[in-house]
């Protein structure tokens, strides 16, 4: 019987599997504000599922909440928690960032959570930690017009605010190498031409993305990269990453995963909108889907997901049609 790390690790290198890997991942509002539950949540969704990879989903504010930002839940159905506090109100206030511990505060929560979860899951399944990139933690921090803003207008700030990020990450992947996981989920924003100019991107963003990249564990065997966006991402910018794997909204912004799959030398990972159909469709229309990101990636190094997050309110039908249909894979 093929593994669930031999199957991903073929996958990646392009050889034929028993099967193409599936795996969806979703935010556990509430529970994740306490280690023990979001463990929980997280365990109990994987003994239902079976995915093939365990995508660890703290809150998003977990890497922001020690310097000091403030959110709440208030029933986004996408899990995600509205800021009531922001923490950059000024361009000066990047130079007041300082280092976090990741002993200490919602790092240490999380490091705990990330280590119940790969307690419970035991050898046989990988899991992967969420980390957002540090110009990613900077939008949080400031709000995206606020940062668009510093950046044209006092560039040595943010400059220094993202240097504190990028160190407090790596102390923070320092720590999480203890856990246990196989890898990272590194989720990237504002690489979008929507909102910054590649040029921006490649002098904000792609240092610091490399800096902890080629930082990361070498026991690490499945890092996956993550472009967060579904209007007008940068793809290109990031072929050379070295990750072994990228997930994108290929349904809602492209490109579609055969084009990425011919630029990228990994797996790719999508196929599915996780608005339409996985939440707003009917199995049916999953499955379809589904069928077609097979078909175009002639199911070699193609893990089946959605293109961000799963609802938390999604249909548990269309949920289960997404597992099953990797199994019965009728063309």
């Amino acid at each position: 019987m093929t593994s669930k790390r031999e199957r991903l690790e073929k996958t990646i290198a392009g050889e034929a599997t028993d099967r193409v890997p599936v795996a969806l991942w979703r935010h556990w509002p509430g529970d994740d504000q306490r280690a023990a539950d979001l463990a929980a949540s997280t365990l109990e969704f994987q003994r239902r599922y079976d995915w093939d990879f365990v995508k660890i989903s703290p809150s998003s504010s977990y890497c922001l909440t020690d310097f000091g930002m403030q959110d709440t839940w208030v029933g986004n159905i996408e899990g995600t928690r509205d800021q009531v506090r922001q923490v950059i109100n000024r361009s000066l206030d990047w130079t007041d960032l300082r280092v976090l511990d990741p002993k200490r505060g919602a790092l240490a929560r999380q490091l705990e959570a990330a280590r119940l979860i790969v307690e419970g899951l035991g050898p046989e399944v990988p899991a992967i930690q969420t980390i957002f990139s540090p110009l990613a933690q900077a939008r949080s921090l400031a709000g995206r017009t606020a940062l668009i803003e510093h950046i044209r207008t006092a560039p040595e700030r943010v400059h220094t605010g993202l240097n504190t990020i990028t160190d407090s990450i790596l102390r923070f992947l320092d720590a999480l190498a203890r856990t246990g996981v196989a890898g990272i989920y590194y989720a990237v924003q504002m690489a979008n031409y929507s909102h910054l100019t590649e040029e921006e991107y490649r002098i904000f963003g792609r240092p610091y993305d490399l800096r902890i990249l080629e930082a990361l564990n070498s026991r690490w065997w499945f890092n996956m990269l993550h472009i967060h966006g579904d209007e007008r991402p940068m793809f290109d910018l990031f072929l050379d990453y070295p990750v072994q794997a990228v997930n994108w909204h290929d349904r809602d912004a492209g490109p579609d995963l055969a084009t990425g799959k011919s630029k990228f030398s990994g797996a790719v990972c999508g196929g599915l909108s996780h608005w339409d159909p996985v939440h707003t469709g009917t199995p049916t229309q999953v499955r379809d889907q589904a069928r077609q990101a097979l078909d175009q990636t002639g199911r070699r190094r193609f893990i089946l997901a959605t293109g961000c997050v799963a609802m938390i309110t999604s249909p548990l039908s269309n949920v289960r049609a997404v597992r099953e249909v990797v199994e019965q894979d009728i063309v």
